[in-house]
């Protein structure tokens, strides 16, 4: 009986191997020897007796019986061979009574090298197992600034409190965020009914996805669980039956396939043709009742002034179209208020932006649910095929405000306030220092954060000289403070001088009068299945300048011939050799940045003085943004 099962495997490993030869690709197993000949290791840990997940199991320790095994674990000897008979003999004895002495690995980098136990392996594969129980040595690598060895680094920490190794992630700041999804008390130790419940969610997830062809697709099955959760919440996901978590996968299926898309949305940089075509039908079916249009605010605009700007624009929406929408606002304080969506569609509104990336997830499930109902959520770097997204490119108008910074310091020195280390936000930054750098190459840019525990940004400024200042955009319609914009400290006086605009009314009616028109579908017809991010900038008008009388006539002559090339598109602030502040060149002379290389900068150019601060350094009140688009996640 066993040699039959012996031939099946044997054909299975020749057809491995044919396959891998056929690609170019190693035939045979990895061999971790080999691997750490080229590098360096920092430690070893003995783990003891850890359960290995098989699908982990990559290779050997050793040379030895490399060429025994096909790539996956599958036999390659002939059947009249001893290794065969022993194989067969191993299948009859863990068919009859199961894995009875744990096998011997080292596990480096999150795979497992067998050093004791192959046929054991390859048995188990056979059989489909799921898991293998083995003494396991964990062998560390030096730490370096590779990508997957920073991932590696935050799985160390993760396992530390769950104990977790079956969870692959690729992505830097994934396994912190599972692992306050699940475990949203403490940084302590998972409990063993959390450990149990995601094993449950992960397994049945898993089948769901499977099925459904996710082997096919690039992202380890983490990270599309992490998805998943992250639009549900984990208290929900963990109740769910197979059922209903297969009809998740089903309707979420597109947004899975796009996330394991190397380049998963498509930016449009300005309103185009195909969204303000008209369709005769749908004007025609829309006369009579009014479009229902909300505005969902995370914080009011009373006291944000970020909301603040939003209402304005949704101000301008109902001057512009009068009794053709209807347009109200709503604000929630707790971004997981899907209810609120869900009130609003039940009442009629047709299309809803959620106004900051707080908001994402629920954007999307709602959007899941009702793809009848038009959702947009403003926010950078976030890939949804459901949800469209939202921005602008402030970093245009920052360049003119640095450039109109360098003309107007005395001291060469320069303020910079930030609020959040968000993605977008070192753009901006940098897009302001290299204003400065324009006019005047003399003068430095002191970056500090206002967001920071317990700091005060004006003590460094003032130790620093600084005199000119660039602080936060937007007020909130009860604030009075003069502390905003670009403005100058002489001594005891203090005057404003320039700030940009947020014309988010722009974009706003642009994508409404696109849904009366039935032109809607027209850019997703044109860009394919991608997701599409709205990132608008000056040729829009979305953004804009506004500045006082403090400013000189030659200056004012700069802000002009600065606006009309950026709005053009015959200058962009990050074109020609930039180099950061490790004197690392960053973009070549040649080379004008792509809208994805500045929405993901997470560094800053060479005049500038300061980091980004970590998130045990920030307000709790910012850890919430900071979850979805902050740079540094940990």
């Amino acid at each position: 009986m066993s040699i039959v099962e012996y031939n099946k495997a044997l054909k299975i490993g020749e057809k491995s191997y044919k396959y891998c030869i056929s690609k170019g690709k190693y035939p045979y197993l990895p061999v971790l020897e080999d691997m750490l000949s080229k590098e360096k290791s920092a430690s070893q840990v003995k783990l003891g007796l850890v359960e290995i997940p098989i699908e982990l199991i990559a290779g050997t320790y050793t040379s030895g019986r490399t060429t025994a095994f096909s790539s996956d674990f599958m036999p390659l000897l002939e059947p009249d061979t001893e290794f065969a008979a022993k194989w067969s003999e191993l299948c009859d004895s863990m068919e009859e009574e199961g894995q009875i002495n744990p096998i011997v690995a080292y596990e480096y980098m999150n795979r497992f090298y067998v050093v004791e136990g192959n046929k054991r392996v390859s048995v188990s594969k056979y059989m489909g197992a799921v898991s293998l129980e083995g003494m396991v040595t964990r062998i560390i690598p030096q730490e370096n600034d590779s990508k997957d060895n920073r991932v590696y680094y935050e799985f160390l920490d993760f396992y530390d409190k769950t104990k977790i190794n079956y969870i692959l992630m690729n992505k830097e700041g994934s396994y912190e965020k599972l692992y306050h999804h699940i475990h949203p008390q403490d940084d302590g130790p998972i409990t063993e009914d959390e450990a149990l419940e995601i094993k449950s969610v992960y397994s049945i997830f898993k089948k769901a996805y499977y099925d459904k062809g996710g082997e096919k697709l690039n992202s380890t099955i983490g990270e599309v669980l992490l998805a998943y959760i992250e639009i549900f919440g984990f208290e929900d996901v963990k109740k769910k039956s197979s059922v209903d978590i297969k009809k998740d996968v089903n309707r979420l299926w597109s947004e899975f396939v796009m996330l394991s898309d190397d380049k998963p949305f498509s930016v449009i940089t300005d309103p185009t043709d195909e969204s303000q075509k008209k369709s005769i039908t749908r004007i025609l079916t829309a006369v009579g009742q009014p479009m229902k249009v909300a505005f969902v605010h995370y914080k009011s605009p009373e006291n944000s002034g970020w909301s603040y700007a939003h209402e304005i624009g949704k101000m301008h929406v109902q001057k512009v179209f009068g009794d053709r929408v209807q347009v109200e606002s709503f604000a929630t304080y707790d971004s997981s208020d899907y209810q609120l969506l869900e009130n609003l569609i039940s009442d009629g509104y047709k299309v809803i932006f959620t106004t900051t990336p707080v908001l994402n997830s629920i954007s999307l499930r709602c959007a899941v649910s009702h793809p009848e109902v038009i959702i947009l959520n403003c926010s950078l770097n976030i890939a949804y095929r459901h949800v469209r997204t939202y921005y602008l490119r402030i970093y245009e108008a920052k360049f003119i405000i640095g450039a109109i910074a360098g003309t107007m310091t005395e001291e060469n020195r320069i303020g910079y306030i930030a609020d959040y280390p968000i993605f977008g936000m070192p753009a901006s930054v940098n897009a302001f220092a290299l204003g400065v750098k324009l006019v005047n190459p003399r003068a430095r840019v002191y970056l500090d954060w206002s967001t920071m525990k317990d700091h005060d940004p004006f003590e460094r400024f003032c130790r620093h000289d600084v005199d000119i200042i660039s602080n936060r955009d937007l007020t909130a319609s009860t604030e009075q403070s003069r502390e905003y914009g670009l403005y100058a400290q002489y001594g005891d006086t203090r005057f404003n001088i320039a700030m940009p605009l947020w014309n988010w009314g722009v974009l706003y009616e642009t994508l409404i009068r696109s849904i009366l028109n039935g032109a809607w579908k027209n850019d997703e017809n044109a860009n394919g299945i991608h997701a599409l991010n709205y990132y608008w900038g000056m040729s829009s008008e979305a953004i804009d300048i506004l500045f006082t009388d403090e400013i000189n006539a030659g200056t004012r002559q700069l802000i002009n011939i600065l606006k009309k090339e950026i709005s053009s598109g015959d200058f962009s602030p990050f074109s020609g050799k930039l180099f950061d502040q490790e004197g690392k060149l960053r973009n070549a002379a040649d080379h004008i940045m792509t809208p994805e290389e500045i929405i993901n900068m997470d560094w800053f150019v060479d005049n500038i003085s300061g980091s980004i601060p970590d998130i045990n350094e920030l307000d709790e009140g910012c850890h919430e943004l900071l979850s979805h688009l902050g740079i540094k996640r940990d």
